[in-house]
């Protein structure tokens, strides 16, 4: 099954996209996609942009590798789904929509089909849905034509570049529920001080535990690993034989989650570069502990072409990835027993992980504007959130339907509890080669100076923010 990453593995596959996107638009800017981003680990081209949360492109994107999560297309919306949210706006005259998203699989197509239909009948207006074969490239194309689809998924890595290029409307400080999106959703979709475009859904990221191989080795609930003295351990009692304690992506959208629990990041508060503060750097020195005292492995020495499959396969006991994880453990290992718990704190107790999410993008260049906006707003409806969660397994974007999803789905508390506390990736222009290259370098992690390559991408990356 392909899976749909979120984060920064979008950014080498959308390499080539970029530049067209950059020729295209006669912008200077680089495109960074979220979700699919991996470099090593490459997921599908089509969700290459879908959830950085969680989908592919970032992912998912729609951050659902989930295709599956709730079991059956059959859990698409019903017509009359989130009826309310446009029910009492004016009429408004009849368009015909086009609407072009990275897809997880056949559940999140049908759910999302299903959904423009049930819009259509209620609005009296059309919109034709269509999973794009590689989002990034055919947006680019879309934009250099004239004929860019008037909804798309955009990827949280990506907003800077495209509303630089003014590809996208800054629609979303008109919307009625804008109050509604966790603040660091709203946050990864504001560019130049605008509020650009609604946040989808989302995801975060978590650590799965093998239950069986956890009681194996004698551990207990009260063994989950709090802090990073206690995932080390953990890590090490549950390296036994070819079975790693742990498998992490080398990627940078999984390695920063270590960042943020230490206090810091790839920039500060005011967007300014800080790869190589001594944090960080204390936080790539201890994954590399990890990896070369064994306890902790890369998907590739597992045989594995992510760190999802390599949980699911039984060669890693533990891995940290997102809820699109939940949706391929379901259909592709149905087998295995797991659980899922918030990342470990950092060693001064700081809290942390990383947020990926896509936006509901509507293009600048769209004929109608005000009936695009009511389809997002069908679409950000608690109710149509939810039975986008039950389709395909991502997590709603707005708080007022926290209560409804954790009723639902307890066990996913993990995820939702995070995103009071993460960062999203950074979205700037010209930054995706900058990302691309951070995790080349962090593939040869085992053999390399953790402060080389902080102090290379610094360097890289206060350019690309311009000083």
């Amino acid at each position: 099954m392909t899976r749909p990453t979120p984060g920064r593995l979008a950014i080498a596959t959308a390499g080539l996209a970029a530049a067209l996107l950059l020729a295209a638009c006669g912008s200077s800017s680089t495109t960074a996609t979220p979700g699919t981003s991996s470099g090593a680990e490459t997921p599908s081209s089509s969700a290459a942009a879908g959830t950085d949360t969680g989908s592919a492109s970032s992912g998912s994107a729609s951050g659902s590798s989930s295709a599956s999560a709730s079991g059956s297309e059959s859990s698409a919306p019903a017509s009359d789904s989130a009826g309310s949210a446009t029910g009492s706006a004016p009429a408004l005259p009849a368009a015909k929509l086009t609407l072009l998203f990275g897809s997880s699989g056949a559940a999140e197509t049908a759910a999302l089909t299903a959904a423009g239909k049930a819009w259509s009948q209620e609005s009296g207006s059309t919109v034709t849905v269509t999973p794009a074969q590689n989002l990034v490239q055919q947006l680019a194309q879309g934009f250099s034509s004239g004929n860019a689809p008037d909804l798309f998924y955009v990827g949280a890595g990506e907003v800077a570049n495209y509303a630089s290029a003014g590809n996208l409307l800054a629609y979303g400080d008109s919307l009625a529920n804008k109050d509604d999106f966790y603040p660091a959703l709203k946050d990864s979709f504001t560019y130049d001080g605008k509020f650009y475009c609604a946040p989808k859904d989302f995801s975060t990221l978590a650590l799965f535990i093998n239950t069986d191989m956890w009681t194996k080795a004698g551990l207990t609930d009260a063994d989950i690993p709090k802090s990073w003295d206690q995932l080390a351990a953990t890590a090490k009692k549950l390296t036994v034989g070819k079975v790693a304690g742990l498998s992490l992506g080398a990627q940078g959208d999984r390695f920063d989650a270590f960042m943020v629990q230490n206090g810091s990041y790839l920039v500060d508060k005011d967007n300014k570069a800080t790869v190589n503060d001594p944090k960080n750097l204390e936080a790539l020195t201890y994954i590399k502990k990890l990896y070369t005292d064994g306890s902790m492995k890369f998907p590739k020495d597992l045989g594995a072409g992510w760190a999802g499959e390599a949980f699911g396969k039984g060669e890693a006991a533990m891995t940290i990835e997102g809820s699109w994880l939940l949706g391929s453990m379901k259909t592709d290992y149905p087998g295995v027993k797991f659980k899922v718990a918030e990342l470990p704190a950092g060693p001064s107790g700081t809290k942390g992980t990383l947020s990926f999410t896509n936006c509901w993008g509507i293009s600048a260049t769209t004929k109608n504007p005000d009936q695009a906006k009511a389809l997002v707003t069908f679409l950000t409806s608690n109710k149509q959130q939810l039975a986008f969660a039950d389709a395909f397994g991502v997590i709603p974007s707005v708080q007022s339907a926290q209560a409804d999803y954790l009723k639902k789905f307890p066990a996913n508390a993990p995820f939702v509890k995070g995103v009071e506390y993460a960062k999203g990736v950074v979205s700037a222009p010209k930054i995706t080669d900058v990302i691309a290259d951070f995790d080349t370098q962090l593939q040869g992690l085992g053999s390399a100076d953790p402060k080389a390559i902080l102090d290379s991408v610094q360097d890289n990356l206060k350019a690309a923010l311009g000083g």
